[in-house]
Formats: C-alpha cells, structure tokens, sequence
C-alpha cells in the first residue's frame, strides 16, 4: 500500500504478473487522479497570478504570429481570421508539449515513491498528462470568444470536439511514457527535450496551414501527428476544410508511438527502482 502521505493505495503484485497496460490503468484509477490533483495544485498553489499565465503566453505569440506570418508573410488561414486560426493551433500544442515535457519528468522527481512503494508505475506519467487539460479548456475558452467576437457561429462539427481531444490526449500519452522510462535511465534525455519540442513546434502546422506541402512532401509532413490533430481541431471548431488523407496517416502514427512508447515502458518498469 502507498502510505505516510496521504495517498491512495494499491495491494502489491507479483513482480512476474503482467496486466494489460489499459487494465492495469482502470484499476489505479484513483491513483492517477491522485496524481493529476496533486501536480495541479502544486501548479497554481504559488503562483499569483494563477489562471492568467495560461492567457499570458498564448496572447503573445498569437499577436506576434498575426504580425509576422498573418500580415507580412501573408501565410494563408485557411479562410478564417488568423488569430483564431493561430490560437487554436497553439493551444492544441501547448497542451501536447506541456503534458509531454511534465510527464517525463514526472518519475525522477519522484525517486522515492518509486524505488520504496510498488504501485503500476504507468499510472505517474498518466497522471501528468491530465492536469494540462485545465490550461487547454481555458485556451478554449478564449477560442470561443474570439469566435464571438469575428461572428463566427460554430458547426454541427463541435460535436466532434471529444474525438480530436482523445486523439490528442493519446498524442502525448505515446511520447509521454517513453521519455518518462527514457529519462529513468538515461538524464541527459531531459536536456535533449526542450530542443526537440522547439523543433518539432516549427514542424507543425500552428503558424501556417499543413496544405503548404504537396506531393511527397505532404506525405513526409503527414507523419507529424500533431499535423493530424490541428488539423482535426480546426475543421471542428473553425469550420476549416477538412484535412484529407494526411489525417489518417497522422493517425497512425500516433498509434505506432502509443505502442512503441507503452511497451518500452512496460519492458524497462521493472528496473526503474534499481536505477533510478
């Protein structure tokens, strides 16, 4: 059992039984709200500003993308307004990078918990992808009120909103678990995080529309699953074109990154003690 801080428990297991991962995830259910509350009050306990450093960060870039690529480079929008093209964009991916930088991280600051107490060692980095939920529905919510302000009256396609937001939850969760069982074992790959995320930011369809690439190259570029995400994202809520054939290559690659990054993690779970 999990005791001395207040945390739920799970009865030890047998170091040689092997759950279903997704299994192994509804029986620890309790344990990753657990986590997801207590990583999102440690966010907001110190912070004085609260809620306005998720509007903060999202206004800026947004205004400087409208300046850079909306009005000079004249980047298309895709037929929308393009701080509501660029907003919308920018919170898919600062759910995703946010939830995939903390939840790789999220093992190492706990060496404890995990070398002293046996619990389904997935249900941490499951956790931490959770709380940036928070953030994305107030980023939302400015994304509705820019809606307002442009007239711009939402579609039966809103209904597809819990669709591209599962799909972008299982975007980060693949990433997520593998950099959290790579960072156990190797620490440089924190280092290497950050650098990757601002190269794969620019890979992705935030500041412009993926529809600039043809051919191979939008081929190439479809391999992105963020790619598929946006795009999913926008035509939902901004009543763009739909993405096309690039959606479901996106898709597919997020299901070879959940299983690539869930069995790697199942397979190196049971040293994460030894080395950590």
């Amino acid at each position: 059992m999990l005791s001395g801080n207040g945390s739920p428990g799970l009865k030890s297991n047998s170091a040689g039984t092997r759950t279903p991962v997704w299994l192994s995830l509804w029986q620890a259910r309790d344990l990753v709200a657990f986590f997801a509350l207590r990583d999102l009050r440690l966010r907001y306990k110190q912070a004085a500003l609260g809620v306005a450093w998720v509007l903060l960060q999202p206004i800026a870039t947004v205004a400087i993308f409208t300046v850079v690529f909306g009005r000079l480079a004249g980047i298309s929008s895709e037929g929308v307004p393009y701080p509501l093209f660029a907003l919308l964009g920018f919170s898919v991916w600062t759910y995703f990078s946010s939830a995939t930088v903390r939840a790789s991280e999220v093992l190492v600051h706990n060496p404890a918990l995990v070398s002293k107490v046996y619990f389904p060692r997935i249900a941490a980095p499951t956790g931490a992808v959770l709380p940036q939920l928070v953030d994305l529905a107030v980023s939302l919510a400015m994304v509705g009120l820019l809606l307002i302000y442009y007239e711009l009256a939402p579609s039966w396609r809103l209904l597809a909103v819990p669709v591209w937001l599962t799909l972008l939850i299982l975007t980060a969760f693949g990433p997520a678990v593998l950099l959290s069982a790579l960072n156990v074992r190797y620490r440089d790959v924190q280092h290497a995080i950050g650098p990757v995320m601002q190269i794969w930011f620019f890979a992705s369809p935030i500041a412009y529309p993926s529809t600039l690439f043809s051919g191979h190259g939008e081929l190439l570029y479809a391999l992105n699953p963020m790619v598929g995400v946006i795009g999913l994202a926008r035509w939902s809520v901004l009543n763009t074109p739909w993405p096309g054939w690039p959606l479901a290559v996106s898709v597919g690659m997020v299901g070879v990154m959940l299983v690539c990054g869930v069995s790697y993690f199942r397979r190196s779970e049971r040293t994460f003690a030894d080395v950590i």
